[in-house]
């Protein structure tokens, strides 16, 4: 063991279920604390660990600064010594912003910003030129390159001219105070010009600023440069010098100006690549990439009703005017009287020009003329104040790429500035890995330039930042890849990448399982990135699961030795090597003497199968991909190969789209073949089940209600009048109103993440006091939704329809869960297993496919067996399950490996291979097939 001072020394901490634990952690090392799901893993390492950090962290701030934090709690432990900062880097504490990129999330893109501000050169956005201009002592030094005795004139044409006619012009010109001008192609004095000029011609009439003749033994420089700036002036930004000598005219521009298409562009500065910024962002979706427009589909989704049927959804809902107003209807009559096409008939059977009139309008200018539902429901859209009405309004609406931008974010003319033939919008678009490669090129392109001594530092910056992102394996991705289409273990290993470019030293870093959405290849980068922070004098603790990372740790804390209130102690402390040898759970399956399951054969390969062909989606190279049903299948292979674009953006939503309308469009592919072999879809990915404290586990699966349905039955409430939604933490009535039945109260952070403290009134209960007095067996509502899901399964043994949801959550690893756990606190992996497991309490047809993202994040070996039997009893009943794993064992164990690859963006999106886990041992293009 570690001297003293090298360990931080837990005693006596009770948080959650943990049972007054003793601990030492060692300083200056990678330490695992692993354990079963729900054992007091997170308890120990966050809400004991980083919670006290953080709260000596706040208590060294001002006493001003202390007025905004003063909520945070002590975390229930008795002491704890030898304790540096802490920096936390969970799933779930990560900007999610539509706004926020992975190049903005690693600050890349404000160096970029910098890059092309400095130097990019502008083109045309209409044409594409290449647009020059010169600044006014650029132009002395040109004009002083001249012959000596040159004569020059500088002309300008005012922009306030435009459209007079001559003798117009020339009046106008006389009294700014010039003498002459240059008139129909020749010099002449205004009083000259104005004999010739016309009434009625319109012409272009330029000003003649100043003439001189180039006289080096006396030169007046001043003269010149005030010459140029009046012109400038004049002629707002732009003027020519002529040369009579030679006749050449050289055409000058102060902003960027293209002749041809009328285009001025600004100065630029880092705020015109911003797509945060209005003076950069797209006009059209300001700055997103997406607008929402109505669908025709969503509005009128089933032709086979007429429009008096209600065939328009949006009106149908409540007499036609749920979106409107009245009278919308009795205005489509009209419109239908006027243009002869009938209320009455089928909406299939009327002619594509009527059906344009109902969506979009008339286009008379008439007062009453009909303006179309979509411009209906945009008007709504745009008055309504109500956050529910919105949301119902854009359940008719599509999210589609900019038309304007596509996609880009910027306004055309950011988007036109190139650097060696690059602008921002490429080089954002390509993933990290290919960006650090431009980089090189474009720094030795720019190494002949003076300016890169200056700007060298920011390619050293982006180079540093970038090759952190692709140590933590995350070489793949975009840099435009929008932070809201992240993965929880993707957004926090960018956290980690920025981190270990600070160079800090002596603080304790606590990750959340670091290696979720990893290929085992990829956790080897992932582990030696760990150990660069480790060698700087750093203390990692990870709660993690992996074998990779716990066999490579310093120190592994196991705890155990059950969930729940059977966890919460430390059952082992050690190296790697002391727990492989010992009689423990997680020792005997990290030896190898225990496995995952002991499965004998593969199910056999049956005819009935679904077929995706001629994907294309993101980097798929045009694949067809045979999934065959009845089976438990898994698709492999490294990050960033296309599995998701795959699955969820072509299968997923394909499927959802067939079988219930669902709104999201399929991603790029020809067809899908075999459909009929399947009656429904359900696909469990790893979003929150809700994103307010509010939703929990039992209100997502329904047991909540069940429950409300038995208080309410109990004598007591009866005698009061109680109905179930008395029981409701939503509902006036029951619930506390102090805070409105959160339990909580929101203290807004400004600049910081909001904090939620207890409520001082209801203590966190959410109830009343009248509610809290109904009991059923001894417990009131509120003691109920303290319970976890297996003492709540123990108390509701005689109540089947709640004990058997309750026994799927505990199915699935979830019993250690409180009941009223909030949906805010719940990992990536837990919220997946609770929609799982709703969706396992609803009786299946035999015919249904299972679409899994990587089930066993979160899960410790044994829960991962006990997931997998749930699993094997589905497709025993005729079921399929496609799973999308990276898990060594799960592949193992399925019946069928579809691998994509062999490489992550550009370099993947192949099939490499389709067929048993046996065989795909032998493949020489899998990397999955070196770690089987």
């Amino acid at each position: 063991m570690p001297g003293k001072k090298s360990v931080i020394e837990i005693r006596g901490a009770r948080v959650n279920n943990l049972k007054n634990v003793n601990v030492d952690i060692p300083r200056d090392a990678l330490v695992v604390i692993t354990g079963l799901s729900g054992s007091g893993k997170s308890s120990l390492a966050f809400d004991t660990l980083f919670a006290e950090a953080n709260r000596r962290y706040v208590e060294s701030l001002s006493s001003y600064a202390r007025n905004f934090l003063d909520n945070l709690d002590k975390p229930d432990v008795d002491a704890i010594h030898n304790l540096s900062p802490a920096i936390s880097i969970d799933q779930k504490s990560v900007s999610r912003s539509p706004r926020s990129t992975v190049g903005t999330m690693t600050e890349v893109y404000d160096y970029l910003r910098v890059l092309f501000a400095k130097l990019g050169v502008p083109h045309c956005p209409v044409c594409g030129k290449r647009l020059t201009r010169k600044s006014a002592r650029e132009i002395l030094d040109e004009i002083l390159r001249l012959p000596d005795e040159t004569a020059l004139i500088f002309t300008a044409y005012n922009p306030t001219l435009v459209g007079k006619t001559e003798t117009e012009a020339l009046v106008s010109i006389g009294g700014l105070g010039y003498a002459r001008v240059f008139f129909r192609g020749t010099l002449l004095t205004v009083a000259e010009a104005s004999a010739l000029a016309s009434p009625v011609k319109v012409s272009k009439v330029e000003i003649v600023i100043d003439r001189l003749t180039l006289d080096f033994s006396r030169l007046d420089k001043e003269r010149i440069l005030d010459s140029v700036q009046t012109a400038f002036h004049v002629g707002q930004g732009t003027f020519v010098l002529r040369v009579p000598a030679t006749g050449e005219e050289r055409f000058y521009n102060e902003e960027y100006l293209c002749e041809k298409c009328g285009v001025h562009l600004p100065e630029f500065t880092p705020r015109h690549f911003s797509f945060n910024n209005p003076e950069g962002a797209c006009e059209q979706c300001a700055g997103l990439g997406v607008t929402l427009k109505f669908d025709p589909e969503l509005i009128i989704p089933n032709k086979n009703l007429s429009l008096s049927e209600g065939a328009i959804r949006p009106w149908s809902k409540t007499n036609g005017d749920r979106h409107t107003g009245q009278g919308t209807m009795q205005w489509l009559r009209e419109a239908s009287r006027q243009h002869k096409f009938s209320l009455d008939v089928p909406v299939k059977k009327l002619s594509a020009k009527h059906l344009n009139l109902i969506l979009y309008g008339e286009r008379d200018e008439r007062q009453d003329a009909f303006p179309g539902v979509v411009a209906l429901l945009q008007k709504k859209y745009r008055e309504t104040k109500s956050d529910h009405s919105r949301a119902d309004i854009e359940a008719y609406m599509l999210v589609k790429i900019c038309s304007l931008c596509e996609g880009r974010r910027l306004k055309a003319s950011a988007r036109a500035v190139k650097l060696e033939g690059f602008s921002i919008s490429d080089l954002t678009r390509q993933s990290v890995a290919a960006f650090l490669e431009t980089l090189k090129v474009l720094r030795e392109k720019l190494l002949k330039t003076e300016k890169l001594k200056i700007l060298d530092p920011l390619f050293r910056e982006m180079s540093m930042r970038l090759h952190a992102v692709e140590k933590v394996g995350l070489g793949y991705l975009e840099l435009s890849r929008g932070a809201d289409t992240l993965s929880g273990g993707e957004a926090q290993r960018i956290r980690l990448s920025v981190q270990m470019k600070s160079g800090l030293s002596g603080i304790i870093y606590v990750l959340d399982e670091p290696t979720i959405g990893l290929h085992s290849r990829d956790t080897e980068r992932l582990i030696n990135a760990l150990e660069d922070l480790r060698r700087a004098n750093n203390s990692l603790v990870v709660v993690e699961h992996d074998v990779a990372i716990m066999r490579r740790a310093d120190y592994i804390i196991d705890m155990g030795p059950g969930a729940g209130s059977n966890g919460g102690e430390v059952i082992f402390a050690g190296t790697p090597n002391m727990l492989t040898h010992s009689k423990l759970l997680t020792g005997q399956y990290l030896s190898g003497k225990r496995v995952l399951s002991e499965k004998k054969q593969s199910r056999r390969l049956s005819e009935a199968a679904i077929t995706i062909c001629g994907a294309t989606e993101h980097n798929l190279k045009n694949i067809d991909v045979t999934i065959p049903l009845g089976m438990l299948v898994a698709v492999s292979g490294v990050s960033g190969s296309g599995k998701s674009s795959l699955v969820h953006n072509i299968l997923s939503r394909a499927l959802s789209k067939y079988f219930y309308r669902a709104k999201l469009e399929p991603g790029a592919h020809k067809k899908i073949t075999g459909l009929s072999n399947l009656d429904k879809v359900i696909t469990v990915t790893q979003d929150p089940i809700g994103r307010t404290p509010r939703s929990n586990a039992a209100t997502y699966t329904g047991v909540f209600s069940l429950i409300r349905d038995l208080f309410a039955e109990t004598i007591e409430a009866e005698r009061d009048k109680y109905s179930a939604s008395h029981f409701s933490f939503n509902m006036r009535g029951g619930r506390c109103e102090a805070c409105q039945g959160g339990g909580l109260k929101k203290i807004e952070m400004y600049l910081l993440p909001d904090v939620y403290v207890p409520c001082e009134v209801c203590q966190g209960t959410r109830y009343n006091a009248k509610t809290l007095a109904i009991e059923y067996r001894g417990m009131n509502i509120a003691d109920v939704l303290r319970m976890t899901i297996a003492d709540a399964r123990k108390f509701f043994l005689d109540q089947p329809l709640i004990e058997e949801k309750l026994r799927v959550l505990e199915e699935v690893g979830l019993g250690y869960l409180v009941l009223g756990q909030s949906a805010t606190n719940l990992s990536g992996g837990e919220a997946q297993r609770i929609k799982l497991a709703t969706e396992l309490a609803r009786k299946s047809t035999g015919k249904t496919l299972y679409i899994l993202d990587e089930p066993t994040i979160g899960l410790h070996f044994e829960d991962v067996r006990r997931l997998f039997e749930v699993l094997e009893a589905l497709v025993a009943k005729g079921n399929s399950v496609l799973v999308v794993e990276h898990n060594i064992d799960v592949i193992r164990y399925a019946d069928w490996v579809l691998e994509l690859g062999p490489e992550g963006g550009e370099q993947g999106g192949e099939l490499i291979f389709s067929g048993s886990p046996a065989k795909l041992k032998t493949c020489a293009r899998s990397f999955t097939a070196k770690y089987l």
